[in-house]
């Protein structure tokens, strides 16, 4: 955890004179700005218009306001956007979240820009903020963001100049390969038992056509290859005495509706395998430019001698250097078998930016003392892991 002091002599807190925020509450109008705003998304699908206006038809609520931060030039162009909503409620008062947030876990968003108006963009948002808008939130929460982010870091040091607390702390990693040229440079990259076993269940499995990868072309697939996903991740976690993503109806729909725009807009990876004619593992991943984004999976835990987990991965890699990738993401979550496939961690972390408000500082009083007495609670009463394996 970095607290950093709200004096910073450092930083200037003029904001450029040349532009300004204008405050989207209105869905409809922002409708227009769909091709000016992906084009500051950078191939993040998680930035792009379409994920974050599909998110807000679905998880909107009473308590939820549209509060996307429009940053223009002098002759009106969008140079800058910063995805944002303001939920209120009584215990957290007025909080600023990012789009996308909550249980979509959507990784990688920031403040939209191009990396030369970084620091312009930056100072003018952090002037809005803390004279404009002042009192109308009381925190700034952006979770699941990259540490090494130019656009929030710059964000967070021009709060601190306006006199905002602000409170940055590691939130896990993001794991990404960079994919080799071909198959067997790729192969060459693990573990020597992971290279012989990956090699021995293509050969068993994939090549006699036993097993065959199926991938989504067609609307008229999608339906029944999102079925496929959701009955094969519900019953792997349902496995697990867990209740799966898929049972939040929200999350369901969500999905549903972005990936049918996803799948028009040539951003959509949803696969399959089938397995002597039944599927046992499925993937859907999102693509932006030369990178897959693994966004969730299904197995089928009856199938488990068969390492549908391990099958799907390895046919997924494959084709995805094939098919000429550069990047194979696993997104957020530190689970092991990332790792084992030889990806590396980036990184992720919670900004929160605080108010100058009393409430807003007695609030994150109040959090700091509660997350304080979780890390003490988790450190002390842990079970002993002594003798499991």
């Amino acid at each position: 955890m970095t607290l950093v002091a709200a004096t910073n002599d450092d930083v200037a807190c003029e904001a450029p004179v040349a532009l300004e925020v204008i405050v989207a509450r209105d869905a409809g109008a922002l409708a227009a700005l769909e091709r000016d705003w992906d084009a500051l998304a950078e191939n993040v699908p998680f930035r792009t218009y379409r994920w974050a206006m599909t998110w807000w038809r679905h998880y909107r609520q009473e308590n939820r306001d549209l509060f996307v931060a429009l940053v223009v030039d002098a002759a009106g162009k969008l140079v800058g956007v910063a995805p944002w909503y303001l939920e209120t409620s009584a215990r957290e008062g007025r909080v600023l979240r990012l789009l996308g947030s909550g249980e979509v876990c959507s990784d990688y968003q920031t403040v939209l820009c191009r990396e030369a108006q970084v620091a312009p963009v930056a100072a003018c948002l952090a002037e809005w903020l803390a004279g404009e808008v002042a009192d109308r939130w009381q925190t700034l929460d952006l979770a699941g963001v990259a540490d090494a982010d130019p656009a929030i870091a710059e964000l967070g040091r021009q709060m601190v100049a306006r006199g905002h607390i602000v409170d940055h702390r590691a939130e896990g990693n993001a794991w990404s390969v960079e994919l080799p040229a071909d198959w067997d440079r790729y192969l060459s990259t693990l573990s020597r038992t992971r290279r012989e076993r990956t090699r021995q269940m293509l050969r068993r499995l994939i090549d006699p056509g036993r097993a065959v990868a199926h991938e989504v072309q067609r609307p008229e697939d999608l339906d029944r290859a999102f079925d496929i996903l959701i009955e094969l991740h519900q019953r792997r976690r349902q496995s697990m005495d867990q209740p799966g993503c898929f049972a939040s109806s929200r999350f369901t729909a969500f999905h549903r509706d972005v990936a049918r725009q996803l799948l028009s807009a040539g951003q959509l990876r949803l696969r399959w395998i089938e397995l002597d004619g039944r599927p046992i593992a499925a993937e859907y991943s999102l693509v932006g430019g030369e990178t897959i984004y693994y966004y969730q999976g299904g197995f089928e835990p009856d199938a488990a001698n068969d390492r549908p987990g391990w099958l799907a991965f390895a046919t997924s890699l494959k084709d995805a250097i094939a098919g000429g990738y550069q990047t194979f993401d696993f997104l957020r979550g530190d689970e092991a078998y990332k790792a084992s496939w030889g990806a590396k961690p980036k990184p992720l972390v919670r900004v929160r930016i605080i108010g100058r408000q009393p409430a807003a500082r007695a609030r994150y009083a109040a959090w700091r003392s509660s997350q304080t007495l979780k890390c003490w609670a988790r450190h002390w009463l842990r079970p002993s892991e002594e003798g499991i394996e």
